[in-house]
């Protein structure tokens, strides 16, 4: 998406088919300007996209456009995870902290320091009870320190230190209670924690390699690892209950959709899986470098990549599960170099 010399130049929508992909020139409105490094994530929110990246910024983006409305700026380091909540935007960086934004404003609300080393992930709960509701609700980090941290939203003080892993906390989920933790470290286990007494409930123990994402849906908890897989297990037991496969490297990002599990790959592969029964549905080609993160908003599939490009799939139709091969869809190029400009509404495939 560069022009001659490296310099940024103007995006152009395209429309890939099998088995020759051919690109379909539309006249493109003034684009606005995008990340000026790779995206480590994105969000989705109504009709709005936000996306974080290693140039420290935070952007919000019109999702029906491809504007770009807004610039959160003051994190010192690579950003690596965000989440919309409350209208309050909380984000983790290589810069040690996580920060609360208020999304209207663009401002820093609450600046959240206290691990010792790169913050990686985060999740939010809201008030359960009239203490939490004091507190503003909680946010739980997990930090390269080997730590997870569960701090008051309102005041910003640390309210527990979860200590068990023996690598760095990579990813982690609530329940939607939001008083149970999950957490995925580099040493290969995933543990549940109790967020307001700091206990460790349990362990689950079968992956080959550093846990690398979560997905937590219907009790049922979806951990993808480096050892090129996905395991589903019972979050109330710790109970091993099926293994996806078919990736070629590494699976960095999960989404549970409608009875479908969505993964992304070190091998710039996003993937769809039958959840039931574990058959691949569909492979999604396009990307150049690893995927970051997955989201699904209706019948779209949205992949962020290391590539610095947001992809948009149709997912409408997704074969049924033993399909004879695996078949493209149709995406939408979101550049993170030259910004996002105006593109038609997605057709049906």
């Amino acid at each position: 998406a560069t022009g001659r010399g490296g310099r940024a130049g103007r995006f152009i929508p395209r429309v890939h088919r099998s088995p020759a992909p051919r690109a379909l020139q539309r006249s493109p409105r003034q684009p606005s300007a995008g990340h000026e490094s790779y995206v480590t994530f994105c969000q989705l929110e109504d009709e709005a996209a936000f996306t974080c990246s290693a140039d420290c910024t935070i952007r919000k983006w019109d999702v029906l456009t491809g504007q770009c409305l807004q610039v959160f700026r003051g994190h010192t380091s690579i950003v690596n995870r965000i989440l919309v909540a409350d209208n309050q935007l909380f984000s983790s960086s290589y810069d040690r902290t996580a920060r609360a934004w208020s999304v209207d404003r663009g401002q820093v609300a609450r600046e959240f320091r206290g691990h010792r080393n790169c913050v990686l992930t985060l999740a939010y709960t809201r008030a359960a009870c009239v203490e939490e509701a004091a507190a503003g609700g909680l946010l739980v980090t997990g930090s390269t320190d080997g730590t997870a941290k569960v701090w008051q939203v309102a005041s910003g003080c640390c309210h527990q230190t979860l200590r068990g892993h023996t690598g760095a906390v990579l990813c982690l989920v609530l329940d939607a209670p939001g008083r149970t933790a999950f957490t995925g470290s580099t040493d290969a286990t995933v543990r549940a924690w109790d967020i307001l007494s700091g206990q460790q409930l349990r362990v689950f123990r079968e992956h080959q390699g550093s846990v690398i994402c979560l997905e937590l849906v219907n009790r049922h908890v979806y951990s993808g690892s480096a050892d090129r897989t996905v395991k589903c297990w019972l979050a109330d037991t710790g109970e091993h209950v099926r293994t996806f496969t078919a990736h070629r490297h590494s699976v960095s990002a999960l989404k549970y959709h409608a009875g479908t599990l969505f993964t992304g790959s070190g091998d710039a592969r996003a993937r769809a899986f039958d959840a039931q029964s574990g058959a691949l549905r569909r492979v999604f080609r396009g990307h150049a470098f690893v995927i970051n993160c997955i989201q699904v908003h209706g019948q779209v599939l949205y992949t962020a990549s290391h590539d610095g490009a947001l992809r948009l799939w149709d997912v409408r139709g997704l074969p049924p599960p033993r399909a004879a091969a695996p078949k493209r869809s149709l995406p939408r190029l979101f550049s993170n170099k030259v910004g996002c400009a105006a593109a038609a509404p997605l057709q049906p495939a």
